[in-house]
């Protein structure tokens, strides 16, 4: 059972069971549960007023009303909040140091920089004299040992450090970051402008949902004391 029907049913009790007890605490009662159960009524109706349009009630359905607003602080919020241009180079400043490339070259196949290699000698001049010595399947034995030695080219220039001082200069440069912030700026917008009202709605429902069930019940329990001082009061 939801939690805001239980208080309503609790309220809805004590005003019952006013009825049927003696006078001397009837007055206690009834005040204290028509107080909770206003109070449980007015925030569950408020709640709902929220996130849906109630005809002839002014301000209801804010979500879906201002829905271009709410969309654009949200990408405010991740903008300004996680990805701005200081945060992002402060990130690359971190990461930099972890990027490794050497064992990402080790996995990489160059059987297709062979074949290019093998290509292009086939289409230039060269051409006439490899016929000589058999065509291209006279170099298909030069396949292994070439790819090893490229690798291993590679390899050493990617540990060297020009090659790692070269791509700290390039991720920190104004021009990286700035691209990088413009992207992140238009997929965030991009799948806000995917968004409808309704997807909002049901979105922020669902993420607050058990929360604002939450003020159902303090406003039944709050109400339902200030309904019991006013029986003292009176």
């Amino acid at each position: 059972m939801k939690k805001e029907l239980l208080t309503n049913i609790v309220a809805t009790s004590v005003v019952a069971s006013s009825f049927f007890t003696p006078s001397t605490i009837s007055n206690h009662l009834y005040l204290t549960g028509a107080f909770a159960l206003s109070g449980s009524l007015t925030n569950q109706i408020a709640i709902h007023m929220l996130f849906n349009k109630v005809p002839f009630f002014y301000g209801s359905g804010i979500i879906e009303l201002k829905f271009e607003e709410l969309k654009l602080s949200i990408k405010e919020l991740i903008l300004n909040e996680f990805f701005t241009k200081k945060r992002i180079e402060e990130f690359l400043n971190s990461e930099e140091k972890k990027i490794e490339l050497a064992p990402l070259i080790e996995k990489f196949d160059f059987s297709s920089a062979f074949e290019a290699m093998i290509s292009a000698v086939s289409e230039s001049k060269l051409s006439s004299v490899l016929n000589l010595i058999g065509g291209v399947s006279a170099l298909d034995g030069l396949k292994e040992p070439f790819t090893k030695k490229l690798k291993s080219s590679i390899v050493k220039i990617v540990k060297s450090d020009e090659f790692k001082n070269e791509l700290d200069r390039f991720l920190k440069s104004s021009t990286f970051s700035d691209d990088l912030v413009q992207k992140i700026d238009n997929i965030v917008q991009k799948r806000l402008d995917e968004l409808s009202p309704t997807m909002v709605k049901d979105m922020l429902l669902k993420l607050m949902n058990e929360h604002l069930g939450w003020l159902v019940v303090w406003g039944g329990v709050f109400g339902g004391i200030l309904g019991l001082l006013s029986s003292f009061i009176r």
